[in-house]
């Protein structure tokens, strides 16, 4: 049913949609040891402010747009964001140190998301940054992969 289609470079999958979303906690505490930074603001208000500063900069651009909310019930972990794009997989991250490195690999990561048609981005193409950061992967709506589809369940080859 993943159909893993790339698009050529610099063009996007005929009604793929062409934005995502990243949705910061903006209650998340600052790292595993301390809910919040030197002057008091929450892991996600710094997470969140440091993104959006990177974006500004990055290749994305307007493709993708920078929310927050308070509390994504992910609480053992800490700068936690969700990556969503309708029909696209999303994707549950955290455990990020709110650095403009995070904020690099997390928004190469959504570029490359951006790049695909069903939000499924092979291990090979994953920035460094982001391994280790995935809580879990939220199928959309309607749309399931069957079990023992080797594209979706062999993700690290």
């Amino acid at each position: 049913m993943s159909s893993n289609k790339r698009a050529p470079e610099g063009e996007l999958p005929t009604g793929t949609p062409t934005s995502a979303s990243l949705v910061v906690c903006s209650t998340c505490r600052f790292s595993s040891a301390a809910r919040e930074d030197a002057i008091g603001r929450t892991g996600g208000v710094v997470w969140r402010d440091q993104l959006e500063q990177t974006l500004s900069s990055h290749s994305l651009g307007t493709r993708l747009v920078i929310e927050a909310m308070p509390c994504l019930f992910a609480c053992r972990e800490h700068c936690t964001l969700f990556l969503r794009s309708p029909g696209r997989l999303g994707y549950l991250l955290g455990r990020f140190a709110p650095s403009v490195e995070a904020a690099n690999a997390l928004l190469d990561f959504a570029s490359a998301y951006l790049d695909t048609e069903d939000g499924y981005v092979r291990y090979a193409h994953w920035p460094e940054g982001i391994k280790g950061h995935f809580i879990a992967r939220v199928p959309p709506e309607g749309r399931l992969w069957p079990v023992g589809d080797a594209t979706v369940t062999s993700s690290i080859s």
